[in-house]
């Protein structure tokens, strides 16, 4: 954590809570979590008690992104739910308060984990943890979309189209160099996009170990973090993206499997934890997996290169971090090619 005097406008945020948010009194300290590249994310400090602050940030964006209005919606949405979701307390949209838009929800309390290793628990309690992935993943999918009133959340239909073409824009406005595997890994995505067969699931769209927070004594998980990308959509998508980050290297920067005995960690096998998601789904199995793997990493090397581009241009939550972040945009157009085949 680092102090957020700086970044947040303290002042601003109690008097507008204190006029929002009942019970809410002020002052208010802050702190910025290390994380939250996209959306810086503070936990603010009151004499009454302890809450989570997620706010756009400053300057000129994207168009359509960071959508803080949206995670505020589908977590509220979410409440009372099989997916673990943090309490929403508050939206303001007025970026008049303090220079972007925000939500506050509650802190949750638990643990979060970066090396889907797990050292911190024994063999066991990884295994579970890992089935509880599974489990909170397959939940998501099965979301009833008209009992939660998420059924207009996205177009939901032909969504490999829409977020082959979305981020193919998104690349092109954050370029800031020619990188030869992006422009190949885009030729195949966009030729090889699946026909539309009809699947319309809330998908989250960034779902991986790292933005879970699971019990302090037990494998349950508490909340699922960083909604920024959820929308309807295909559930494949959410599947291929865990696969695609065991692929990666370990350690603190790549935070995957690569190289990883997992019989030996009690951690399922690419194949294993695929046949378990279908069983939760009542599925057979899925054809073609390696499309999909492959459309994640070109996705996440998009997202990676608009973190670069932010930070470029003064604009990320932590600059040092973006333009490292950066950096990995060849390798997982590489490892993107590679699913494909190609």
């Amino acid at each position: 954590m680092t102090s957020a005097a700086a970044q947040l406008d303290t002042a601003a945020v109690a008097k507008w809570l204190e006029a929002n948010l009942p019970g809410f009194e002020g002052p208010v300290e802050a702190e910025k979590f290390a994380g939250g590249q996209s959306n810086p994310t503070f936990r603010l400090i009151t004499p009454k008690g302890r809450y989570v602050l997620r706010r756009k940030p400053p300057g000129t964006l994207l168009k359509s992104a960071h959508a803080v209005d949206r995670e505020f919606r589908v977590q509220k949405a979410l409440a009372g739910t099989g997916v673990p979701v943090a309490q929403m307390h508050v939206l303001c949209e007025d970026d008049d308060v303090i220079g972007s838009a925000f939500y506050v929800m509650e802190e949750v309390k638990g643990h979060n984990f970066d090396d889907p290793r797990i050292p911190e628990v024994d063999r066991e309690m990884r295994s579970r943890i890992y089935d509880e992935i599974n489990r909170v993943l397959a939940a998501i999918h099965s979301v009833d979309l008209v009992t939660t009133g998420l059924d207009d959340y996205g177009p939901g239909q032909n969504y490999y189209r829409r977020q082959i073409d979305r981020w193919i824009k998104q690349y092109r406005a954050s370029e800031t160099g020619p990188i030869p595997e992006m422009e190949e890994l885009i030729a195949w995505v966009d030729e090889n996009a699946p026909e539309d067969d009809g699947w319309r699931t809330l998908v989250h769209g960034d779902f991986r170990l790292d933005n879970m927070l699971f019990a302090e004594d037990g494998p349950e998980c508490v909340a699922v973090l960083d909604w920024e990308l959820s929308t309807i959509g295909h559930p494949f998508a959410d599947l291929a993206a865990v696969i695609m980050q065991w692929q990666r290297p370990t350690g603190s920067e790549g935070r995957g499997l690569a190289g990883v005995d997992r019989a030996d960690l009690g951690i399922p096998s690419d194949e294993a934890f695929v046949e378990a998601y279908c069983r939760r789904m009542g599925i057979d199995g899925i054809d073609n997996f390696g499309f999909y793997v492959a459309f994640c990493a070109f996705r996440m090397a998009a997202i990676l290169q608009g973190v670069k581009k932010r930070a470029l241009d003064g604009n990320a939550s932590n600059p040092e971090r973006g333009m490292k972040m950066g950096e990995y945009v060849p390798e997982f157009a590489k490892g993107g090619l590679k699913a494909a085949g190609v």
